[in-house]
């Protein structure tokens, strides 16, 4: 494949925007490529500048459940864009979209809509913070929940991918009130609330760390959570920007039966707009102004354009069978990719769970940011690039998920674990069977 016209772009980009990109796991550079520059995509199709077209499992970061322009979303937007592209006043299309999240998601009783899934996040720990009277926040080692001040400690996503711990900026004054516990540690967790649970003002934690690789929750470890927060009176949030509405029609807390106090959103809920909501117990969401004292505001929110994307989208993951559909596609490509990597003898240690899923350059099982940051990253790279020349786009990271969408067919599939196969060989021939390295 020739990128000459991809390679251009990124050297004018790099000229005018800070590292060519403006979020920087796009920028390519933890798996030794320059970035694929797109011009149009359908279905599960990415096409760049240069006319390549590539199987494409980044799905806009996860936003794309149903594929690239997807006929009844694109059909909405159309149709939003005609009458108005934003208003500044209330439209009948925020209050049909908070009805429609309050209906699918079990924790939510009311829904603030916001622009991005930072916005929810930083606005939800701020509600439970003048909700509670406290200051401290516990988040989770390789969780990422945006890039609020508080939430940068020990982070998961571009962090990772680019092995900055913090960041430059964030002011100790802040940093200090928030406490970073591994993932999947209840003891850990158990042993801090001991020591300082009455000034904890909430809990935040991915059900299903997506943001560095994917790692599931162990038995009770979410369930000890839920039962720390009552304990102390502290306020547990679910960031489910990722997996809300893709793991099942509530996200993670429908699968796993454990209720958040608030719940963020994003990515699905817009259909690939600019999105994110945070919701949940009435109670705590009174607090909100102009309801409450606790204040957060937007220009765009609840913009018409995200609204009838989003809502397109959930009415069409509303139907019956949608995430059955779904479930068989993923198990069916994880079970062959599995397969794949044993019959070429390289040691991978695939995590999935519904449409999202990760394989991790390791010979260990990976359950948390320690054993995530042991994986072969330099193996991926090779991986990454052997797929990207055979036609299939990944995460330019070892730690982002890849995203299963309804617009994969079977034939996608098996093209992308043959292609797999191949670029598995290619690996092995250069780090062997293991392909474990420390990072």
């Amino acid at each position: 494949m020739k990128r000459d016209l991809s390679k251009q772009l990124y050297e004018e980009a790099c000229q005018i925007i800070p590292g060519g990109v403006n979020s920087p796991v796009r920028s390519g550079r933890a798996v030794g490529v320059t970035p694929v520059f797109a011009t149009t995509a359908r279905g599960c199709r990415l096409i760049d500048e240069d006319g390549n077209q590539y199987i494409d499992y980044v799905g806009s970061w996860g936003p794309l459940i149903l594929g690239h322009a997807h006929p009844e979303v694109v059909a909405a937007v159309r149709h939003a864009a005609e009458n108005g592209t934003s208003y500044g006043v209330p439209t009948r299309l925020e209050v049909a979209m908070a009805q429609k999240v309050v209906d699918m998601v079990p924790s939510i009783d009311m829904v603030r809509m916001v622009n991005s899934g930072t916005e929810a996040t930083m606005s939800a720990i701020r509600l439970a913070r003048g909700y509670t009277g406290r200051k401290k926040l516990i988040k989770f080692d390789g969780c990422y929940h945006g890039h609020g001040d508080s939430l940068l400690v020990k982070s998961g996503s571009g962090l990772a991918t680019l092995g900055i711990p913090g960041s430059p900026g964030v002011p100790e004054e802040i940093a200090r009130h928030t406490l970073s516990l591994p993932y999947n540690d209840l003891e850990e967790a158990v042993s801090v609330m001991e020591r300082i649970g009455q000034d904890v003002a909430a809990i935040i934690v991915e059900p299903v760390a997506a943001n560095m690789g994917v790692v599931l929750p162990k038995a009770g470890f979410l369930e000890g959570l839920r039962k720390l927060s009552d304990q102390y009176g502290s306020v547990l949030i679910f960031d489910e920007v990722i997996t809300g509405f893709r793991l099942a029609r509530g996200g993670a807390q429908e699968l796993f039966g454990i209720l958040p106090d608030l719940t963020c959103l994003g990515k699905i809920i817009g259909g690939g707009l600019p999105v994110g909501a945070y919701g949940g117990k009435k109670a705590i969401m009174m607090h909100m102004a102009p309801a409450g004292d606790v204040y957060q505001a937007g220009t765009l929110s609840g913009n018409p354009l995200a609204m009838s994307a989003g809502l397109a989208t959930l009415n069409i993951l509303d139907r019956k069978g949608f995430h059955e559909e779904l479930e068989k596609k993923s198990e069916y490509f994880a079970r062959n990719l599995s397969e794949a990597a044993e019959s070429v003898g390289v040691a991978v240690a695939l995590n999935r769970i519904g449409s999202i899923g990760c394989g991790f350059f390791s010979s260990d099982p990976i359950d948390d940011f320690t054993s995530a940051l042991g994986s072969n990253t330099q193996a991926y790279a090779l991986f990454f690039q052997e797929m990207l020349k055979r036609g299939v786009y990944l995460a330019p990271s070892q730690f982002e998920a890849f995203f299963i969408s309804v617009a994969h067919e079977r034939d996608d599939l098996d093209r992308t674990v043959q292609a797999a196969t191949e670029a598995l060989q290619q690996v092995r021939e250069k780090f062997g069977v293991s392909s474990r390295k420390k990072r």
